[in-house]
């Protein structure tokens, strides 16, 4: 069997893959039929069974230690379509899955303070979105298609608009159509690059594009209009005016989706872009001016955030400064003899990827209950709110501590890596960026901190069940629990990756 068809073979357990992606559709169909009365019902049952699947994904993953794949119709490409799970897939479904569950869990709490409204339209159009984006964001995952990846994204796009603006008032229909328009420009781009690179290499499959080897004017031409397009959905720096407005009035939930998940798609499928496809010349400078553009994010917007008078517009522009973090990867990881993945620069990418995830995604719905709670999220009108809200105050310190970079959390490995990586390769730009990144956090995480342990607590105007703290408080000892990660190239990550450029050697 030639490299190329044992890459594209289906394995044994690669039918997990295709359940991964298909599951979020049927629930979203049993929903449909069922009608609204089910929604939420059908919907946590989805919820179980795709953190199953992930779980599931992550332990055949690691017996295996060999990526998954299922070769869809048993056409292998480029006739076909294949889907791919690594290390780093695999990590990224395993992530999805937690906080998708996490989220779900407090929408449903959420949705039942009002009873009155817990099965109507409104929660049942909520849950089908959360369904399809979970969905979309799964096929982005482990896709191996570039224009199937475009439909991911598509599909990605259009499920989580409507997020925004689900209470249909002016000011989040006004924000989701800004989101509409950034997402449709980067997908314009994309789907440019993508025409143009089929038209020079008569393929769009990962796997053959990685085989290439060339420096073709054309072909770099179409990987810079898809990384240009992809920086728009991910909402990089300058291209992040669509995203504190999307989270400044979307629903604690929404929020938290969009900035834990929807944003990481395009980071994800930018990295497989410059280090599987890029030729070499040109790849390495690219990391340099994607690292650049990461830096410029990582100081601007934390200054952006530390300005903010509302709690979700600064927890929505740490969101824009904390994924600056994710394209400094790029140099730090060119810079060693080794293959990319090898190096303490990728895990700490890697790891930057899931703990801020975890981290943001807590703090939103940590928000949430503080709106829930008071009826706004005017930093200086909360004082005191720890002693009201001890377990979301709780949530909030971890999840800062992460984005700070304090340890033990993942954020701190995270850091710590990256600031190990920038000295080694000889990038002290880098080092005093992710330093001064920290320092910025800390300024911001620490106003709300204060507010939380200020005395004269002012009385919350709405009586929240203790259980709606809990998802955040998860998710926030989940961030912390990543502390634990070895320092080194983590094994996890590179399943998979091996065998992949052992396909490709001449």
């Amino acid at each position: 069997m030639t490299h190329a068809a044992s890459v594209h073979a289906t394995t044994p357990d690669g039918l997990l893959l295709v359940l991964a992606v298909m599951l979020p559709v049927c629930a979203v169909l049993a929903i449909l039929a069922g009608g609204p009365r089910l929604a939420a019902r059908i919907a946590l049952g989805a919820l179980a069974a795709g953190l199953a699947v992930a779980i599931a994904i992550a332990a055949r993953l690691m017996i295996r230690e060999a990526a998954l794949t299922y070769v869809v119709g048993g056409w292998s490409p480029p006739l076909g379509i294949a889907l791919r799970a690594d290390g780093l897939s695999v990590a990224m479904l395993l992530m999805t899955a937690l906080v998708v569950t996490a989220v779900g869990l407090f929408a449903f709490l959420q949705q039942g303070l009002d009873g009155a409204s817990r099965e109507g339209r409104g929660p049942a159009t909520f849950w089908m979105m959360l369904l399809g984006l979970w969905s979309a964001l799964n096929l982005a995952f482990v896709g191996e298609d570039l224009f199937n990846l475009y439909v991911a994204l598509e599909l990605l796009t259009f499920a989580a608009v409507p997020l925004v603006c689900l209470d249909g008032r002016a000011g989040t229909l006004a924000a989701a159509l800004r989101y509409l328009m950034f997402a449709l420009l980067g997908s314009l781009l994309y789907l440019l690059g993508t025409g143009l690179l089929y038209g020079q290499a008569g393929t769009l499959d990962l796997f053959a594009l990685s085989r290439l080897g060339r420096q073709d004017p054309a072909i770099c031409i179409a990987l810079a209009l898809m990384i240009l397009g992809l920086l728009a959905k991910a909402a990089l720096f300058p291209l992040h005016l669509w995203l504190p407005p999307a989270h400044a009035g979307a629903p604690a939930p929404a929020s938290a989706v969009l900035s834990a998940l929807v944003i990481k798609a395009p980071v994800f499928l930018i990295l497989r872009l410059v280090l599987d496809v890029a030729p070499s010349q040109v790849a390495r400078p690219a990391g340099q001016f994607l690292a650049v553009l990461g830096a410029a994010s990582i100081l601007f917007c934390s200054v952006l955030a530390l300005r903010q008078a509302r709690l979700k517009l600064m927890i929505a522009y740490s969101t824009v400064a904390q994924i600056g973090y994710l394209f400094i990867v790029f140099p730090l990881a060119f810079g060693g003899e080794g293959a990319a993945w090898t190096t303490i620069a990728w895990t700490g990418g890697a790891l930057q990827v899931v703990s801020h995830a975890l981290a943001k995604a807590a703090m939103f719905l940590a928000a949430g209950v503080i709106v829930e709670a008071y009826g706004h999220d005017r930093i200086a009108d909360l004082g005191g709110f720890g002693r009201a809200l001890p377990l979301t105050a709780a949530a909030f310190v971890l999840a800062g501590l992460s984005l700070v970079g304090i340890p033990p959390s993942g954020g701190f490995i995270a850091k710590c890596l990256l600031l190990s990586a920038s000295v080694i390769e000889g990038h002290p730009g880098l080092a005093l960026t992710i330093l001064a990144g920290g320092l910025l956090a800390g300024g911001y995480v620490f106003r709300v901190v204060d507010r939380a342990l200020a005395t004269g607590p002012l009385p919350p105007k709405r009586a929240v069940p203790r259980r709606l703290e809990l998802p955040a408080l998860a998710l926030a000892i989940a961030a912390v629990l990543l502390g634990f990660v070895p320092l080194r190239p983590f094994w996890f990550l590179q399943i998979g990756r091996e065998g992949l450029i052992a396909a490709v050697m001449p």
